[in-house]
C-alpha cells in the first residue's frame, strides 16, 4: 500500500535538506512546532492544507511543485506494486 503521508514527508525533507535548512529554521519560519514537522517528515502525521502551505512557504517551494513530486513518487510506488507477467518456456522431451 502506498502511503501518501510518507511520500509527502520524504519530499518535504529532501526540499529542506536541499535548502540547507534545519528543522528548527523551518519551524520558526512556518510557525509550526519542530516536533510536528519532524513527525510529518517521518510520515507519522498528516499535514493539513494550511500547514502544508506554511511549510512550502518556509521552504520557498511552490505547493504545486511539491505535490507534483509527491504524485510522481506515488506513481513510481504504484507501478512497483503491479505484478509483472513472466513468460516461461516449457520444453517437452520426447518420450
Amino acid at each position: 500500500m502506498v502511503l501518501f503521508r510518507r511520500l509527502l514527508g520524504d519530499v518535504l525533507r529532501a526540499r529542506r535538506m536541499q535548502r540547507g535548512m534545519t528543522l528548527r529554521e523551518v519551524s520558526a519560519e512556518a510557525r509550526v512546532s519542530l516536533g510536528y514537522i519532524s513527525e510529518i517528515e517521518r510520515g507519522q502525521k498528516e499535514a493539513s492544507s494550511e500547514l502544508l502551505a506554511s511549510l512550502c512557504t518556509a521552504l520557498d517551494a511552490p505547493l504545486s511543485e511539491v505535490l507534483q513530486e509527491v504524485s510522481l513518487a506515488v506513481a513510481i510506488e504504484e507501478a512497483a506494486l503491479v505484478a509483472t507477467p513472466i513468460s516461461v518456456n516449457v520444453r517437452t522431451t520426447p518420450g
